[in-house]
């Protein structure tokens, strides 16, 4: 069997990869000149545990390729972005090129799958009557699925592997000839339902998380104003058995979370209320982040801020949609002197320090922005004397706020009784 994967991104790259490794002749394609020849050179353009060696295993034998354009395959599989336009609509174009791309090779009996997250009815309303212009019968000569990730960056291939998994096909056919591929590797529960049912279970899944963070940020300014520690009750109220909190933070970021909700609320915009406020609460939070930012360094002539941090959670490089940026350029437009620093993120900005020392270097005000181990297992007293003004801001509770005050730091945690670690 022969797959042709579109799309090498986060999802597309890792997921071609697994299918090579578990014996499937592989083509990925993507339309940036640069990733493909980058692969070709075997240069990869994301950070994923053991996606390099995985990558160069199926390479060497010969099981992935990859391209600019398609080819005929068996299975086409559609892995690529769908963003949201300024005026947070589902920008379907990628997904619609990718579509138009595949027509001119498309044969009798081809399962094309859906894999990038889509507003409900997209497969239906969209890619059947796209598939429709090959001439061959959608339903009949050719099967179609949706079938969204669901995995955690990081954990990518673990959760491909173990995760239960959902099918939404145009019908059983199409759905049973969908479980059957990727039954190639996945071990967890393959539910099958209606395409358009597939598509909402998505958009839940991520709408549920954007909901829970925000009703943890506004919980977080509630605890600042009652004088409680939010980190601890949080904690507490997770113990019980139907509770589970996320915690508060500087923003939400990444390719789903942030987007995904929208695409509900362009589809029912009347029926969308809890959803839109939640989307409006976390698109707050790195504002707030500045006013405590600005508070911070308020009697400080021309004060030097050190962002720490960049991508939109720990231990990845995935700097989509992330708090940070959002904070550093409005930082930056207000004529604030800025220093940026993340050991994984190799994008380059002209504010960006690849030492630590350096970063922190006159600093006025460190903020934790990302909580990636580095930054956990940080004992900054030992870069105190690098300092100009001793101010940390922690947006993420992994420093030890009481050791920073005994030495001197001006230590602020969000959500604490007061903006001096509690």
């Amino acid at each position: 069997m022969k797959l042709c994967v579109l799309g090498l991104g986060y999802i597309g790259l890792p997921t071609a990869v697994m299918f090579a490794q578990h014996g499937l002749e592989v083509l990925g394609v993507d339309i940036n000149e640069n990733v493909i020849n980058n692969l070709k050179n075997r240069t990869l353009h994301i950070e994923e545990p053991g996606l390099r060696d995985r990558f160069n295993s199926v390479i060497d034998s010969g099981r992935l390729t990859v391209s600019t354009v398609p080819t005929e395959a068996d299975v086409y599989m559609i892995a690529v972005p769908t963003p949201i336009t300024k005026d947070k609509k589902a920008d379907l174009s990628y997904v619609i090129s990718a579509t138009e791309s595949i027509i001119p090779f498309l044969q009798k009996d081809n399962l094309i799958i859906l894999e990038s997250t889509v507003p409900p009815r997209t497969t239906e309303d969209i890619l059947v009557p796209l598939l429709s212009q090959s001439g061959y019968k959608v339903g009949v000569d050719l099967l179609v699925s949706h079938s969204p990730e669901r995995v955690l960056p990081g954990r990518l291939f673990e959760e491909l592997i173990e995760n239960d998994r959902i099918v939404g096909g145009i019908n059983e056919e199409s759905c049973l000839k969908t479980v059957f591929l990727y039954k190639n590797f996945v071990k967890g529960n393959i539910h099958m339902t209606d395409a358009k049912t597939a598509e909402m279970v998505k958009l839940i899944e991520n709408t549920y998380r954007d909901v829970n963070i925000a009703l943890a940020n506004e919980l977080a300014v509630i605890s600042e104003q009652l004088e409680i520690n939010i980190w601890d009750a949080i904690k507490l109220a997770n113990h019980h058995p139907r509770v589970h909190l996320h915690s508060p933070s500087s923003g939400v970021g990444g390719h789903c979370i942030p987007i995904d909700p929208w695409f509900l609320i362009e589809k029912a915009p009347n029926n969308s209320d809890l959803i839109c406020l939640a989307r409006k609460i976390n698109d707050s939070m790195p504002f707030r982040i500045i006013e405590i930012i600005e508070s911070t360094v308020k009697n400080i002539n021309n004060p030097c801020i050190t962002l720490c941090g960049i991508s939109y959670k720990g231990n990845i490089d995935d700097i989509r949609e992330s708090p940070t940026l959002k904070v550093y350029h409005e930082l930056i437009k207000r004529g604030y002197s800025i220093k940026l620093h993340d050991p994984l993120v190799n994008t380059v900005f002209p504010d960006k320090f690849d030492s630590l020392e350096n970063a922190l270097l006159g600093s006025d005000c460190l903020v934790i922005m990302t909580d990636h181990t580095q930054y956990r297992n940080l004992n900054l007293v030992t870069f105190k004397d690098l300092f100009k003004t001793l101010n940390i801001i922690d947006t993420k509770n992994i420093l030890n706020h009481k050791h920073l005050m005994m030495n001197g730091f001006y230590s602020i945690q969000i959500g604490t009784p007061n903006k001096n670690g509690g």
